[in-house]
């Protein structure tokens, strides 16, 4: 790989955001800050109280209103990250590698499989890194049990259920009300790219997909609200996958099923909703989940709880780090996201 351009290997790495809602604000912007590998050099965003707040947050970071006045600075840039709906994603990524920066592009990946594999193939040609951030690798319950299943304390896994459900009925109040299935919209492809990524993480590729999809709201041109997934591993492993936004009563997070004992974990991962409360990623306490939220391993009448591993969001960006400089492999491949992107596909032909 390429050295960094205009970089030393001790130097920081220039990096822009696209985008300051959610995805900018609450989940990149403060990891990148908070990695002193990095340096949060510009950030893009035309919203009035955006600005005004991302200049309050970073004021050492240069707002600019658009995309296009970003990549005016491209030659003072190593990676740009985007933090925009996807339905954005492939002409703002392919425009960052034509400039020859690496990039980050958040979840879902692109509208398509197509899309992807030219921006895999654009990467290539073009000598820079390209990765998708699936962050929820890192969270808490996941990394606690990808611990368990690797130490062999369920014994052989035979069966995983996975949760993703809230109770907002209201919407989220951004591009994910609106977009068409089409443009990325819709739940299976927005959680659907963490759930499906993190069971194939777990229990490899995929050897048979099945879905439904759901639609409860008037305003979102048909896109799902609600979705179940089942897939096969090649392994023999069946996974169930539910995601649901308006879920007046959530499920379990995990519910899973070994020959020697299951694990049951409730409660979703904290790291989103203290990034959003503005603790940093430095804190001692980032991560930690609070005992009410532990899983327990065993079986019916004898069931211990296990202490979590702690949720490493920032490990993303550490990998990354260290893979631009060509110490390491990418933390997520943008072929890894290339196969989840292909079983949602394959589950919208088929709804």
């Amino acid at each position: 790989m390429e050295t960094l351009k205009g970089t030393t290997a001790a130097a920081p790495i220039r990096t822009a955001v696209v985008g300051f809602g959610i995805s900018g604000k609450v989940f990149h912007t403060p990891l990148i800050a908070a990695d002193p590998g990095y340096s949060l050099d510009v950030i893009v965003t035309a919203d009035p109280d955006r600005v005004a707040e991302a200049a309050k947050l970073y004021p050492t970071a240069r707002i600019v209103p658009t995309p296009e006045a970003l990549f005016a600075y491209s030659g003072d840039l190593d990676l740009v990250v985007l933090g925009t709906p996807p339905m954005t994603h492939f002409d703002l990524a392919a425009t960052a590698i034509a400039h020859g920066l690496h990039v980050v592009v958040d979840k879902p990946f692109v509208t398509s499989s197509a899309q992807g594999a030219e921006l895999i193939a654009r990467a290539s040609d073009a000598g820079v890194q390209l990765t998708v951030f699936q962050n929820r690798r890192w969270d808490a319950d996941f990394l606690t049990l990808q611990k368990l299943i690797g130490a062999g304390a369920l014994g052989e896994v035979r069966s995983f259920e996975s949760r993703f459900e809230w109770w907002r009925p209201e919407g989220f109040g951004n591009w994910r009300d609106t977009a068409a299935v089409s443009d990325g919209g819709g739940i299976l492809n927005d959680l659907g790219a963490h759930l499906i990524d993190q069971a194939i993480q777990l229990f490899g590729p995929v050897a048979e997909s099945y879905g439904e999809t759901a639609h409860h709201g008037p305003d979102r041109d048909g896109a799902d609200t609600g979705a179940f997934v089942s897939l096969l591993h090649e392994s023999g492993v069946r996974s169930r996958l539910w995601m649901n936004g308006m879920a007046a009563q959530v499920g379990a997070r995990f519910h899973v099923l070994g020959s020697d004992a299951g694990y049951t974990k409730w409660g979703l991962d904290g790291q989103e909703q203290a990034l959003a409360a503005g603790m940093l990623p430095t804190d001692p306490d980032y991560g930690v989940e609070p005992q009410t939220h532990w899983g327990t391993l065993g079986i019916d009448g004898d069931r211990q709880p296990i202490a979590p591993v702690p949720g490493a969001y920032p490990l993303f960006y550490a990998e990354l780090a260290a893979a631009l400089r060509g110490e390491g492999p990418l933390p997520v491949t943008a072929s890894e996201s290339m196969d989840v992107l292909k079983v949602i596909e394959e589950i919208h032909a088929l709804a």
